[in-house]
């Protein structure tokens, strides 16, 4: 859980140029800044002239869709760097499609950031935001909880991937925002009335856990592929009808989310959920719910149980049940977002079969990217030496990293990569040489949790590597 004085910074500005998608129902603190940033517009000429040209890009750039014009400049406040510059931190070419279209959002917002005082208002309302936070702490602490042990998998076997939730009020809240950028899981969400939007939340954590592991089965997932011509005529998201994992996956989470939904739910209800979950597109729900029965009788894991999941699927069999299916008229908007496009798709798949222990795929794709002029040098140079670390490699990985520092733009890259780094010069015994990484790495990665506690326990002592199992 966590909030972002970019995030904060996009969205005000977009409340400052019009957009007022319930207002009327959002958290009091929504409006106490629209009128605080008002006065501040009012009280400097700069300041208005900086806005009309910002909202006059901001109307030009409205969607027919009133969830997307939020939507889109979600999608740029997560790709863009700290105030007051707002640069964002890939090129262009490997934004999503939402973003690109709004990147020159980012540019005017900056002037605007600076001319309204938004650093002051962001400052101000600090307290109020970590209230809000607040509210969602115990039931988050619950759901992680709930959720793992019902997999019996723990998050802390995904070290260096990263699921976090952004409480941003200025939006609308109603709207949830899920993204999936690469190894990197984010929920946008607006407080405001009595839920707090934990069934959106666990939805996106599930696909946090459970991707990597589709991603390992890459031959298994390729046997499957015929059931995405059952699929074509289905409503649901055509994303998921062109990709054998995500449709894979998609069906998993909602047989898990349906198995674990209210517990006075009888089997007659469920049963309508997974028919409807069905009628969707989603043509292995009914599989993977009735193997779950199993699988919470059974003392291993999903990791484990995961491959006998999708080994013990009757192709003939599940591609007769979709081929009788009557496909519903319309389906439920999918919350998450995954991005597909170019050089960047290249990256992100990377990283995920990084994740998912397929070194060799992660390495041949990284190499892949290298050759590409238009990608991310840094982060390919960060995943080849994660490669390299995983593989023993200590010269070849410190060589990656090393590089990697000289060309990445992305805070996270730059910060783990004084993280290893780091621990490489212990293993080196060259303490001081480590204790620069680890400050390097507070400097360049403050923001993030896991960097933080990473160089803070390596400044306290040299890193031991793991005993070996």
């Amino acid at each position: 859980m966590d909030t972002s004085e970019t995030l904060f910074t996009i969205v005000t500005a977009i409340n400052a140029c019009g957009y007022n998608d319930e207002l009327n129902v959002s958290v009091p603190v929504r409006a106490q800044i629209r009128a605080e940033v008002a006065r501040n517009v009012r009280a400097s000429v700069e300041a208005q002239e900086t806005a009309d040209v910002m909202c006059q890009y901001y109307h030009d750039h409205l969607t027919e869709d009133p969830t997307r014009n939020l939507a889109q400049y979600v999608s740029l406040a997560l790709y863009l760097g700290s105030p007051p510059n707002f640069v964002p931190r890939v090129r262009e070419t490997e934004l999503p499609p939402d973003a690109l279209n709004v990147v020159g959002f980012a540019k005017l917002a900056a002037a605007f950031y600076d001319k309204a005082g938004l650093h002051g208002a962001w400052q101000k309302n600090r307290d109020t935001y970590s209230a809000l936070a607040d509210r969602y702490h115990e039931p988050l602490s619950k759901l992680v909880f709930s959720t793992e042990i019902y997999l019996k998998l723990p998050s802390s076997a995904y070290l260096g991937r990263q699921f976090t939730v952004y409480m941003e009020p200025m939006g609308a809240p109603a709207q949830v925002n899920a993204r999936n950028y690469g190894d990197e899981y984010y929920v946008v969400l607006s407080p405001g009335g009595p839920s707090l939007k934990m069934e959106q939340i666990h939805h996106t954590y599930l696909h946090y856990l459970l991707d990597p592991l589709a991603l390992k089965y890459g031959a298994a997932m390729k046997g499957l592929e015929p059931l995405l011509d059952s699929v074509r005529n289905a409503p649901m998201d055509d994303t998921f009808k062109g990709d054998t994992p995500l449709l894979v996956t998609e069906c998993l989470i909602r047989a898990i989310e349906i198995r674990t939904g209210s517990a006075k739910a009888s089997e007659a209800l469920r049963s309508e959920e997974v028919q409807s979950a069905m009628e969707q597109g989603f043509v292995l729900t009914r599989y993977f719910y009735d193997t779950l029965a199993q699988f919470e009788k059974d003392p291993e894991g999903i990791r484990t149980a995961y491959s006998g999941m999708i080994e013990g699927i009757d192709l003939k069999k599940e591609t007769r049940r979709a081929g009788s299916i009557h496909f519903a008229s319309q389906a439920s908007p999918e919350l998450l977002q995954v991005p597909h496009q170019g050089t960047a798709q290249l990256l992100q798949t990377a990283e995920k079969r990084l994740a998912a222990g397929d070194l060799k795929a992660a390495q041949d794709l990284a190499q892949q990217a290298l050759t590409e002029e238009r990608t991310d040098q840094g982060r390919a140079l960060f995943i080849m030496a994660q490669v390299a670390t995983a593989n023993r490699d200590i010269h070849g990985a410190q060589s990656y990293f090393e590089r990697a520092l000289q060309l990445a733009q992305e805070p996270k890259v730059i910060a783990w990569s004084h993280i290893y780094l780091g621990r490489i010069c212990d293993l080196q015994e060259q303490r001081e040489a480590a204790v620069d990484h680890y400050r390097a790495a507070l400097n360049a990665g403050a923001s993030l949790p896991e960097v933080r506690a990473a160089a803070e326990r390596g400044l306290k002592q040299p890193y031991e590597p793991p005993a070996p199992r």
